[in-house]
């Protein structure tokens, strides 16, 4: 069982906090270049319907450089995708964040269990950019 909830996948536990040890199922990288994000009103919704969840477009738009967002969330769903080996379809798997802004992972329609179906107990997610570049990195643990 995930150490989360329903299909909401978060880190380990508080700093300091004694967790059992797990094996890592899947690790995955991505970079993006931004400006490939820096879409005009046309190509942004196009892709807003076929890549993104409206969470993502929602939190991206609230930004003076919502290029770096866009370009981060879609960094963090190839990382997702070669993390667990296979494409999964892109709004199928969307970042979030928690209260302290720290990013994570949700899965929906048919991905809405994958990380259960692999024995994920523990998803990490990290993204940083620049004003040129994003990146993300995905650790997928388990038992």
């Amino acid at each position: 069982m995930c150490d989360c909830e329903g299909s909401l996948l978060s880190g380990a536990g508080a700093p300091g906090q004694r967790n059992t040890l797990n094996v890592i199922l899947g690790i995955g990288t991505d970079l993006a270049e931004v400006e490939r994000y820096r879409f005009d009103q046309e190509r942004l919704a196009w892709f807003a319907r076929r890549v993104y969840t409206d969470e993502e477009m929602e939190y991206a738009m609230r930004k003076r450089h919502w290029a770096e967002r866009l370009a981060g969330f879609f960094a963090a769903k190839e990382a997702a995708r070669k993390a667990f080996g296979f494409a999964i379809p892109w709004r199928e798997v969307g970042v979030s964040h928690e209260r302290s802004g720290r990013p994570i992972l949700k899965f929906f329609g048919a991905a809405s269990n994958l990380p259960e179906r692999f024995g994920v107990l523990r998803l990490h997610l990290t993204i940083t950019h620049t004003a040129t570049t994003a990146a993300a990195f995905v650790v997928l643990e388990g038992a």
